[in-house]
């Protein structure tokens, strides 16, 4: 399959929103459109697409550089998804070779993923990529009045 990687731009916000559904999440093109203009700008963050030639996307991967008091500066992977049409076609890992190609450039020396327990094929995945399950962990939100 060709496709090539190449930085996520703001009209890529539909075709993105698309792929985030696949994951069963609900992404109104306006917010990723949003985020987008956001992220592309912070030096701190990196959202890039698989496009095929004829420019449909066919992934997506977003990671950042956090910095945390307790573990210092680290790279993680915080979003990766590739079209059920796409996958185990080199495109997932065409991407995240990019991200740590990234951390790297960075000075980063290790990224982290995290990935839901019912993903079992993405756990897979990862572990296939050198990737080694280092805990699990249970997910707290709480929703603050506005």
């Amino acid at each position: 399959m060709s496709f090539r990687i190449r930085p996520a731009t703001v009209p890529d916000a539909a075709a993105i929103g698309e792929l985030i559904s696949e994951l069963g999440y609900t992404a109104m093109t306006v917010d990723v459109s949003e985020r987008l203009v956001a992220l592309v700008v912070d030096n701190r963050c990196l959202v890039l697409v698989a496009a095929a030639p004829d420019g449909a996307l066919l992934g997506w991967i977003n990671a950042e550089r956090r910095i945390t008091v307790h573990s210092g500066s680290y790279h993680e992977v915080s979003g990766l998804v590739v079209s059920a049409s796409a996958r185990r076609m080199g495109v997932g890992r065409a991407l995240l070779e990019a991200a740590e190609q990234w951390a790297r450039s960075q000075g980063g020396r290790a990224v982290a993923v995290r990935s839901n327990v019912i993903r079992e094929a993405s756990h897979l995945f990862y572990e296939g990529q050198g990737y080694v399950r280092r805990k699990s962990q249970h997910y707290y939100l709480k929703a603050l009045d506005a």
